[in-house]
């Protein structure tokens, strides 16, 4: 696993005995070594596979991850075995958060910014987005996710596997 995320061992065993939170790189870089998207990867065991249709899931019971280094914070809209994965992201003021290549290989991804500012910067192009601006990523780069503003940056991020070639 060290090999493929470029993951120290000792990092990743530290992650494995919950004696070390991974930042959002971290997560991009196991993510990628095992071909899941990070909201798969953020999975917990307690979580429910199989959400009922008509099943309200309410806000609080959602899964949150928050990135020690940055304040981002992850919260997962979507059930395990949806075939989309839904993810609410909460970026603060003047945070970024950076993604190698490796965490899109996999998969097809859009970020709909609802309220604040994002700048993406995507294959070493700037992308300014905001309030109900989208962006559907391309081929995989590495990414980073800044917010340039001083109120928090909301944005919702699909995520598909890619069709199998």
């Amino acid at each position: 696993m060290a090999a493929l995320s470029g993951v120290s061992r000792a990092m990743i065993s530290r992650i494995e005995r919950d004696e070390s939170s991974p930042t959002a790189t971290i997560l991009g870089k196991l993510s990628g070594a095992l071909e899941l998207s990070i909201s798969t990867l953020l999975r917990t065991e307690t979580e429910h596979p199989g959400i009922r249709i008509g099943t309200v899931r309410r806000a609080s019971d959602l899964p949150l991850w928050r990135d020690p280094e940055t304040g981002y914070q992850r919260r997962q809209l979507s059930p395990a075995g949806f075939p989309t994965d839904l993810t609410e992201v909460l970026l603060p003021p003047g945070a970024q958060v950076s993604y190698p290549a490796a965490a899109y290989a996999f998969i097809r991804q859009l970020v709909w910014v609802i309220s604040g500012d994002l700048v993406l910067i995507d294959h070493d192009r700037r992308h300014e987005l905001h309030p109900g601006d989208v962006f559907q990523l391309g081929e995989p780069a590495a990414r980073q996710f800044h917010n340039p503003g001083s109120v928090e940056c909301r944005y919702v991020v699909a995520v598909a596997r890619r069709d199998e070639a």
